[in-house]
């Protein structure tokens, strides 16, 4: 698929133009090259636990 193909259909969608989706980055990647993940599965979750954090508060 040549990347014309999908910077369009997103500038469809989203009422941008072509060239504005083309800036942002929009990439086809194949899954068989893993390496490119820009979001690997390895990170841990990010989150804040509010209850504990309020356990281990000191209180005055």
């Amino acid at each position: 698929m040549p990347q014309r193909d999908p910077d369009r259909a997103v500038a469809d969608a989203t009422g941008e133009t072509t060239s504005a989706v083309r800036r942002r980055g929009l990439v086809v990647i194949d899954p068989r090259h893993d390496s490119i993940d820009p979001e690997p599965d390895d990170v841990p979750p990010q989150y804040l636990d509010w209850e504990r954090m309020l356990e281990t508060r000191p209180v005055h």
